[in-house]
């Protein structure tokens, strides 16, 4: 029993470590971020977002991001975007430092944009203190006012962070 218990920690890590996830965004129907917690420990986290090529030249559209883990620690910065010149040009790769609760194995990323430019991200990772990185794949335009992404908690293939 014992073994058997350890074969399936082992694969549990295996898959959980998996990297980058394969899967589709998903829109997501209802979904209200935490505010950013005050209480308990904080970590810094890097988002690094790569928009494609194939995204309109400069979006000028506010963009959201939510992540967190299956223990209900939630990591949510409002707006990732310059207002005064937009940040998120075609073919280009944008960094951003967020500081919130710590969390586990991070397994869902979500974002949201706001406004008429229109964006196309190719890809989020996300970085932790001493944590492998969590690659999500989107290609694919976002909707307008819709949080859209990914959430592998129910299934169990949490991203380990």
């Amino acid at each position: 029993m014992a073994k058997l218990l350890a074969l399936l920690l082992s694969l549990q890590l295996i898959f959980a470590s998996a990297d980058p996830i394969q899967s589709q965004p998903q829109k997501l129907q209802s979904f209200a971020p935490k505010s950013i917690q005050t209480w308990g420990s904080t970590c810094s986290y890097s988002v690094v977002i790569k928009t494609s090529c194939s995204s309109a030249s400069r979006t000028r559209d506010r963009v959201s991001i939510a992540f967190g883990d299956a223990y209900g620690n939630e990591v949510y910065a409002p707006r990732l975007d310059d207002p005064r010149s937009g940040t998120f040009e075609k073919c280009s790769t944008d960094t951003f430092q967020i500081r919130g609760p710590c969390t586990y194995s991070i397994c869902y990323v979500y974002l949201l944009r706001v406004g008429s430019d229109g964006w196309k991200p190719e890809s989020v990772k996300l970085y932790g203190q001493d944590r492998k990185a969590a690659t999500y794949n989107y290609n694919t335009f976002l909707p307008n006012g819709v949080w859209y992404g990914f959430d592998h908690c129910k299934g169990g293939a949490a991203v380990s962070f």
